[in-house]
C-alpha cells in the first residue's frame, strides 16, 4: 500500500500547483496520520461502505474516508478503502459529517448518525472526477507503468502499445526482470525456474509447453501481470525463480458493455477479439473470444568442433523454419451474489489451436576448409492440433463485517495434443554428389495428454487494526502422458517407414501435492512483519511403458517465510524478507524417451532427477519524492540439487542433451527500479539488475564449475502528446548467463508504439514495431573436453503491427434507466 500511494503521488505531481489539489493532498495526509494514531483508542461502533468511480463503477482503491464534527470539521476517525473499494473503521457514538476523497476527484460529504446500530453500513458511495482537473488527466496525464508492493510488482499492460497484436509470451518479454529465450523459456532475474499463474491459479503448463500455450493467449486478453519475486508461504512453494501471475481481462461494469479489437502484422499476422460483459446488481456475466493466425520464420546456425578421433573434425549446420499457428481462446463465466456477504463464481475456458512447421536443415561435416566429408539435407514438416480446456468454481464468504473471510475454489484443466512429424533426408558425398540409396524417410508421432486439478480453501481473520491471520489447505493433482511412435524407411524398405522398436515408448507421470499454510502479519508503530510456514507433501510416480519400470519419489518439506518492513518516514521504507522454495522436475525433464531432433542431435529426460531447493534472501529500500520513485533490492539465492542442461558427445558424432542435478548454484544481485515523472506528459521507468552467478557441478565431472557477472537493463517510457497521440518506448538488454558448460551470450532489442483515440474516445488506433534494429539473436556457447559448440537462433522478432480497438455499451440503474445510479445504496453489505 505504501508504494502505491507513492505512485499516485508521482502521477499527479503536476496538480500540486493547484490550490484545490493541495487541499486534497493535505487532507489525505492528515487522515492517514489520524488513522495511525487512532489504532490505540477504544472504539464502540463500526462504520463501513464502498467507494466507486461514478463514471465506470470501478472500485476506488486507497480513497480516504474521514469522520468530521459538523460544527468545526474536526477530524474524529477515518480509514482508507481496500482493493475492492470497501472500507471499515470504528468510532464513538454521535452525529458526524462523513467525507470521502481521492486525488483528482470531488470530495463527497454526508451527515450520518453513529450509535443506532452496532454496524452502520453507509452503502455504495460514488465519487466524480474533479471537473477542473479532468481535462488535464485525460489529455496530458500518463498512467502509472507499474505498482510495487512488498512482495510483488504489478505491471498494468491493458493499454500496452508496444504489445498490440502480440502474444502473451511476447508481451512478457517486454517487461522488466523477465527474459524469454529462443525456445520460449521464461526466466526472471536470471533464474529459469519460474511458476506461471493464470488469474491466481497455477496453470497446467510444463516448462517446455509454456511457449506453446502462452502463444495462444493474445496480449489484448491480458489486463495486468504480477511479478512475485520472493513469494511468501501463502503461495505454492514451487518456482525457484518466483511467480508470474497473468490476470486476464474481465469487465464488471453494470449493464451491457464490451470491447472489440483487430490487428494486422507484417508477414501474415492477424488477430481479432471480442470481450462482452453484462452485469446487474446480483450477477455479472462475462464472455470473451480471441482468434489468432500468425506466421513466423526462424533461422538458426551452428558450428561444432570435435576433439575425438574417428569422426569429422567440424560440423556446420544451418536451418530455416516457417511456423504458422492458428488459435482460438474462448472464455466465459459469471459472478453471482448469493447474498450480501457471499459471492459464487464460475468460469469455463477453451484454448484450441493448430500449427504447421516447415523446416529445411543442412548439416555439413568436414575436416579442412573447402574439404567436405558429407552433407545431409533434411526437409521436415510437422503438423499438430491442440486443445486445452479449463473450468472452475469459487465461493467467497465474508463471515462478518470485521474482515473475517472464507474462500474456496475447485478447478480442473485438460490438455491434449496430436503431433505428426514427417522428414525426408538426402545425402551428398565428399564430391558433392547426390547418393539416393543413402536417403532416409522418417515418421514420428508424439501424442500427449495431461490433466490438472486444484482444490483450495483459505481463511482470513483480522486482529485489531493491523493484525491478520491467514491459513489454508490446498491439493494439486497432476497427470501427464507422453508417447513416441517412430518409424524410419531406407533403401532396404523401399523408403517406406517401419517401426523402430528401440525408439518407441510411452512415459506417464503423476504428481500430487498436499499443502497447508499459516501466516500472521501485524504492524507495531513503524515496524511491520509477516511470519509464515508452509508444509507440502509430494507424491510422484513415473512409469516407462516398455519396461514397466516405476520411478517413485515421495517427500515432505517445510517452507518458512519472513517479511519485515520499517517506515523511516513519509514515503520511505526499509524491508527484509526470506523464503524457501522448491523446483520440481516436470514431464519433459523426466521422460527417458529418446527424442530425435535430427540424426546428429538427440534429447531425453532423466527420470531420477531430484527437486531443486532454494533459500532466497532480499533486503529492500523504497523512497518516493515528488516526481521520482526508487525501489532498490539486494538479493541472494542459494540453490542445491540444481537442475541443469547437459550436452554429451558420443563416439558416433551424436550429441545427447539431458538434465542432471548439479551440486550448488549461488546468485547475488542488486535490482534498481527507478520511476520518473519527467514532465506532466511523460512517465519513464528504468530497471537495472546486476548479479553474479556461480554454479558448482563437480559431481557431474571435471569442467562443470562456472561463474560470471551479468546484468539486465529495461527502459519503459510512456508519453502523452496533448491532443495528438500517445507514444510508448521499450528497450531491454540482457547480459551473459552462466551455464555449467558455457554461457548464453548478451542480447538486446528496442520496441516502439504509437496510439491515438478516435470516435469520441470510443475507438483507439495503434501502430507499433518490435525489435526495430533486428538485434534479438539468441547465441549460446557450449564447451566440453570433447567439443566446442556455438549456436545462434533468430526467431522473427522485427514485426510491424497496426491495431484498432472499439469500446461500446453503457449501464443502467436497477429501475432500467440509462445513466448513473443513486449516490448511495442503503443497507448494502460489503
Amino acid at each position: 500500500m505504501f508504494s502505491k500511494l507513492i505512485i499516485v503521488n508521482i502521477i499527479y505531481t503536476n496538480y500540486q500547483k493547484n490550490t484545490k489539489m493541495k487541499s486534497v493532498l493535505s487532507n489525505l495526509l492528515l487522515s492517514l496520520s489520524l488513522i495511525w494514531a487512532s489504532s490505540t483508542m477504544a472504539q464502540t461502533y463500526t462504520i463501513k461502505g464502498r467507494v466507486t468511480d461514478r463514471d465506470n463503477n470501478q472500485p476506488m482503491e486507497f480513497a480516504n474516508i474521514a469522520l468530521l464534527t459538523p460544527s468545526d470539521s474536526a477530524l474524529i476517525a477515518g480509514g482508507m478503502s481496500d482493493l475492492d473499494g470497501t472500507f471499515s473503521f470504528e468510532s464513538e457514538k454521535g452525529e458526524y459529517l462523513l467525507r470521502v476523497g481521492f486525488i483528482g476527484y470531488d470530495s463527497y460529504f454526508r451527515k450520518i448518525n453513529v450509535g443506532d446500530k452496532e454496524v452502520l453500513n453507509v452503502g455504495n458511495i460514488r465519487i466524480s472526477t474533479d471537473a477542473t482537473n479532468l481535462q488535464e488527466v485525460v489529455v496530458e496525464g500518463v498512467s502509472s507503468i507499474f505498482e510495487s508492493d512488498i512482495d510483488k510488482r504489478t505491471y498494468n499492460v491493458e493499454n500496452s502499445i508496444v504489445a498490440e497484436g502480440a502474444t502473451a509470451s511476447e508481451l512478457l518479454a517486454t517487461l522488466p526482470s523477465i527474459q524469454v529465450d529462443e525456445e520460449g523459456g521464461i526466466s526472471m532475474r536470471g533464474s529459469g525456474e519460474v511458476l506461471i499463474y493464470i488469474n491466481g491459479r497455477p496453470s497446467n503448463l510444463s516448462s517446455t509447453d509454456t511457449d506453446n500455450i502462452l502463444a495462444q493467449f493474445p496480449a489484448n486478453s491480458i489486463k495486468s501481470v504480477e511479478l512475485i519475486t520472493n513469494p511468501s508461504s501463502r503461495y505454492d512453494a514451487a518456482g525457484v525463480g518466483g511467480i508470474i501471475n497473468i490476470i486476464l481481462k474481465k469487465n464488471q461494469n453494470l449493464g451491457f458493455n464490451g470491447q472489440a479489437n483487430v490487428s494486422v502484422g507484417t508477414r501474415d499476422k492477424y488477430q481479432a477479439g471480442l470481450n462482452l460483459n453484462y452485469a446487474t446488481e446480483k450477477i455479472n456475466y462475462f464472455f470473451s473470444y480471441n482468434y489468432q493466425d500468425r506466421r513466423r520464420f526462424r533461422e538458426g546456425e551452428g558450428f561444432r568442433e570435435n576433439f575425438i578421433p574417428g569422426i569429422s573434425r567440424f560440423l556446420e549446420q544451418d536451418d530455416y523454419e516457417i511456423d504458422r499457428r492458428q488459435s482460438s481462446l474462448i472464455r466465459g463465466g459469471f459472478d453471482y451474489n448469493i447474498k450480501d456477504n457471499m459471492v459464487l463464481g464460475f468460469y469455463g475456458q477453451a484454448n484450441l489451436g493448430k500449427s504447421t512447421e516447415d523446416e529445411i536443415t543442412n548439416q555439413l561435416n568436414f575436416n579442412l576448409p573447402n574439404s567436405t566429408d558429407s552433407l545431409f539435407v533434411r526437409d521436415r514438416v510437422e503438423k499438430s492440433k491442440r486443445a486445452n480446456y479449463e473450468t472452475g468454481v469459487n465461493l467467497t464468504w465474508n463471515l462478518d463485517s470485521l474482515g473475517q473471510r472464507l474462500y474456496t475454489s475447485i478447478s480442473y484443466a485438460y490438455d491434449t495434443r496430436d503431433q505428426i512429424e514427417e522428414t525426408s533426408q538426402s545425402f551428398f558425398n565428399a564430391n558433392d554428389e547426390f547418393v539416393p540409396e543413402k536417403g532416409l524417410t522418417q515418421l514420428n508421432e508424439a501424442p500427449r495428454t495431461s490433466n490438472f486439478s486444484i482444490f483450495q480453501l483459505d481463511y482470513e481473520k483480522p486482529f485489531g487494526n493491523n493484525g491478520k491471520l491467514e491459513a489454508g489447505l490446498k491439493g494439486t493433482f497432476g497427470y501427464w502422458d507422453r508417447a513416441q511412435i517412430f518409424a524410419q524407411g531406407d533403401q532396404n524398405s523401399n523408403f517406406i517407414p517401419t517401426a523402430v522398436d528401440s525408439l518407441n515408448d510411452a512415459y506417464s507421470f503423476n504428481e500430487d501435492v498436499y499443502a497447508s499454510y499459516v501466516t500472521f502479519k501485524n504492524k507495531v508503530n513503524n515496524f511491520g512483519y509477516q511470519l509464515g510456514l508452509r508444509a507440502e507433501y509430494t507424491e510422484t510416480l513415473g512409469i516407462l511403458e516398455s519396461t514397466n519400470e516405476r520411478f517413485v519419489n515421495n517427500y515432505f518439506n517445510l517452507f518458512p517465510s519472513v517479511y519485515t518492513t520499517y517506515s523511516l518516514g513519509q514515503e520511505e521504507e526499509l524491508s527484509a524478507n526470506y523464503s524457501r522454495r522448491i523446483s520440481r522436475p516436470g514431464i519433459w525433464s523426466l521422460s527417458p524417451i529418446l527424442n530425435l531432433r535430427d540424426q546428429l542431435n538427440f534429447s531425453r529426460g532423466n527420470p531420477l532427477l531430484q527437486p531443486e531447493f532454494t533459500d532466497s534472501y532480499e533486503v529492500g529500500y523504497m523512497k518516493g519524492w515528488s516526481s521520482y520513485l526508487l525501489n532498490a533490492t539486494l538479493y541472494h539465492r542459494y540453490s542445491t540439487n540444481v537442475q541443469t542442461r547437459i550436452i554429451t558427445l558420443l563416439d558416433n558424432n551424436v550429441t545427447i542433451q539431458s538434465r542432471e542435478n548439479a551440486n550448488i548454484r549461488k546468485s547475488t544481485g542488486l535490482e534498481l527500479v527507478n520511476q520518473f515523472q519527467v514532465t506532466d506528459w511523460m512517465d519513464l521507468a528504468l530497471t537495472g539488475n546486476l548479479f553474479y552467478s556461480e554454479i558448482f557441478g563437480d559431481n557431474l565431472g571435471e569442467g562443470f564449475n562456472n561463474s560470471n557477472f551479468s546484468w539486465t537493463l529495461n527502459l519503459l517510457s510512456s508519453m502523452a502528446i496533448p491532443n495528438l497521440f500517445s507514444v510508448q518506448l521499450q528497450g531491454n538488454y540482457r547480459g551473459p548467463i552462466v551455464l555449467p558448460q558455457g554461457e548464453i551470450e548478451p542480447i538486446w532489442g528496442l520496441n516502439i508504439g504509437v496510439k491515438k483515440d478516435v470516435m469520441n474516445k470510443r475507438g483507439t488506433v495503434s501502430l507499433n514495431v518490435s525489435d526495430i534494429f533486428n538485434t534479438q539473436v539468441f547465441r549460446i556457447k557450449t564447451e566440453d573436453s570433447r567439443f566446442v559448440f556455438n549456436r545462434a537462433f533468430n526467431r522473427e522478432t522485427r514485426i510491424g503491427t497496426i491495431a484498432f480497438t472499439y469500446r461500446f455499451g453503457g449501464f443502467k440503474d436497477r429501475n432500467g434507466r440509462n445513466g448513473d445510479r443513486e449516490e448511495y445504496d442503503e443497507d448494502m453489505d460489503f
